[in-house]
């Protein structure tokens, strides 16, 4: 099974600084995957460019089954959120909303974020996750990670904003595998052009085998995409 994770920025193309959703799809069907978890997706709104992002790039893709989790924003207005393309029929999918921290402690811009979590007719399920700027923002990202992770034949993917070395990720180590063990060399995903950091994730549970993982030399949105084969 080939999996894919792709900050879009919502679908803005990072050399010419326009929405394009040709070549976010172009690059997402270069690796052929099964499963594409979307951060930064606009839903279809009256504000300017605010359409159904996810289901266009369902059919430029061919990947017929997809979701939209709305992190923030109205429909009608601006809603932002994750999003899901797959091959595999989706049996049940959910938004779950990450919790605003209750005192803001951090110095960098806070936005409410969500976990798109969907059950596939093969028995995986997946988590599409962003997380927050701020440590009391990802620290609650993480725990609502934990709550809905599944104990086996489970996939989480996304932007977590923070590298690897940080702890605020070892909770999810302690459950989890990191497909980035299987990089050939050290592979940094933003910026796209020029990548200085690593902070787009793909984590599998004990069970699931790891074939290959990799953060490919493309230029599309501001992040590079992260891919994986895996064996359930």
């Amino acid at each position: 099974m080939k999996i894919v994770t792709f900050n879009t920025q919502h679908c803005k193309n990072f050399i010419e600084q326009r929405i394009d959703f040709d070549i976010m799809a172009q690059t997402i069907k270069l690796f052929d995957p099964d499963i594409v978890a979307l951060n930064e997706m606009r839903g279809e709104g009256t504000a300017l460019e605010h359409d159904d992002q996810v289901g266009i790039l369902a059919k430029l893709t061919g990947i017929s089954n997809s979701y939209f989790a709305k992190a923030s924003g109205e429909f009608g207005v601006n809603p932002y959120g994750n999003g899901l393309l797959t091959k595999y029929k989706i049996v049940s999918v959910e938004t779950v909303m990450i919790p605003d921290p209750a005192e803001k402690t951090g110095s960098r811009y806070y936005e409410t974020r969500c976990i798109l979590k969907a059950n596939l007719e093969n028995g995986v399920t997946v988590l599409v996750a962003h997380f927050g700027l701020n440590k009391d923002e990802q620290e609650n990202a993480v725990a609502t990670v934990i709550a809905n992770l599944a104990p086996e034949k489970c996939i989480l993917m996304g932007d977590f904003n923070v590298t690897p070395d940080n702890e605020v990720l070892l909770p999810i180590r302690e459950r989890m595998k990191d497909t980035a063990e299987n990089f050939c060399a050290d592979k940094l995903s933003f910026p796209s052009d020029r990548p200085e950091i690593k902070i787009d994730y793909i984590f599998v549970s004990p069970d699931v085998r790891v074939i290959s993982a990799d953060i490919p030399d493309i230029i599309a949105s501001d992040h590079r995409v992260h891919i994986a084969e895996i064996d359930i």
